[in-house]
């Protein structure tokens, strides 16, 4: 903007006789002013061409890998596992003959069946402490041990599977410590009492395996038989060893008769033994966790059912 200035005279009415003029200052005010403006866009260049996305179809939803299909063929049994569940039972079969041919020789009765007796009780001990050391120390890299600790992790997470594996599957990995334990007793012990003791425990070992799928079966698929001895106590029943398949996690570990899980549970003897362990090797056992876990008395049936 610029402001120009400028002086002019003219003469007054009043004093046009005088030679004199008062001077008038007048403003011319000149505004320039400068804009700018956008070029226009070429229409040729917004051309909006519609883009046809194709819907693909979803992956297909594939299988957990880890979780074990109702037809896997880890749940089969081969002929080495049936080679050694023979095996095992041979042993048990020659110790519990010998120990009736003794007996029968020596006219002593009461002392091999009270021995019997005693090996079926301690059996169930021993599956509980087995089974309470295997569930919460270890694991699939622990020597001798590691398979087993792996099949009963995966056990816990879903326990239907004992009851779609197959006889000599299940029974396979204590026939083959049967085999290995029982057989030299069998060709060095003609005792009554001995071999009657060793035949009824290294038996119920053995056969602990069955017993415990039979304790998650439904008692509409299972033999009339099991069941009654289930009810009667001569084998763990299914109400008691659903039990460990809930929380806390941390009772009724034995799967031979469950006699002994009552004493166990009620004197704390596992929760003691785990908190010495913790103590003087600061290992925690797994039962201090939630472990996980999709079992149900309820989906655990469906399972079964499902998988006819």
């Amino acid at each position: 903007m610029s402001i120009l200035t400028q002086a002019k005279f003219h003469p007054s009415p009043q004093h046009q006789l005088h030679t004199s003029h008062s001077p008038i200052l007048r403003t011319a005010v000149h505004c320039s002013a400068t804009t700018t403006t956008k070029p226009k866009p070429n229409p040729k260049k917004l051309v909006l061409q519609p883009q046809i996305q194709r819907l693909e179809p979803p992956p297909p939803l594939l299988p957990n890998p880890t979780r074990p299909q109702l037809k896997d063929p880890s749940l089969l049994s081969t002929w080495s596992h049936r080679a050694w569940v023979a095996s095992g039972c041979t042993t048990v079969l020659v110790s519990l003959a010998k120990s009736i041919t003794c007996a029968a020789n020596s006219h002593m009765w009461a002392e091999p069946i009270l021995a019997g007796l005693v090996g079926y009780v301690l059996a169930d001990l021993g599956s509980g402490v087995y089974h309470w050391g295997i569930d919460n120390y270890g694991g699939a890299s622990t020597p001798i041990f590691g398979a087993q600790i792996e099949a009963f992790q995966g056990h816990h997470k879903w326990p239907w599977t004992i009851t779609r594996r197959e006889f000599a599957n299940n029974l396979h990995a204590l026939a083959r410590v049967v085999t290995f334990v029982v057989l030299p007793i069998d060709l060095v012990c003609d005792d009554p009492i001995v071999n009657g003791f060793v035949a009824v425990c290294s038996g119920s070992i053995m056969f602990s395996q069955q017993f415990h799928a039979w304790a998650h079966g439904t008692k509409s698929r299972l033999p009339p038989l099991v069941v009654a001895l289930q009810d009667f106590g001569v084998l763990v029943s299914r109400s008691q060893h659903s039990a460990h398949h809930r929380e806390p996690y941390n009772n009724n570990y034995c799967i031979v008769s469950g006699v002994w899980n009552e004493f166990l549970d009620k004197h704390k003897v596992f929760e003691a033994l785990e908190m010495i362990l913790f103590f003087k090797q600061g290992v925690r056992p797994r039962s201090w966790s939630e472990p996980s876990s999709e079992w149900t008395e309820e989906n655990e049936t469906t399972s079964q059912l499902t998988a006819q």
